[in-house]
């Protein structure tokens, strides 16, 4: 994979922060940076998923689905109950 290097800027206390955890990691600051980035954009995609699978489900199901679940529930009842 290709590197590319780049300056960002930072208060002065965050970047003491992170020198120190860097420190404390046993790592370098680029790699402290990466791997904060990287968790930052994975969570971020995991809040877009989470939106879009909620969005998915926050409407009423339709007559379909509505059948299939009670098709669903039906059988499970029976399951349940040992009549199957």
């Amino acid at each position: 994979m290709q590197n590319v290097k780049t300056a960002i800027s930072l208060q002065k206390s965050l970047f003491e922060q992170a020198e120190n955890l860097a420190r404390q990691m046993k790592i370098s600051r680029s790699r402290l940076f990466v791997l904060a980035l990287e968790d930052y954009i994975q969570r971020q995609q995991n809040r877009e998923l989470l939106a879009r699978i909620n969005a998915a489900y926050a409407g009423e199901p339709d007559s379909a689905e509505k059948d299939l679940r009670r098709k669903a529930r039906r059988q499970h009842r029976r399951i349940v109950e040992g009549t199957w």
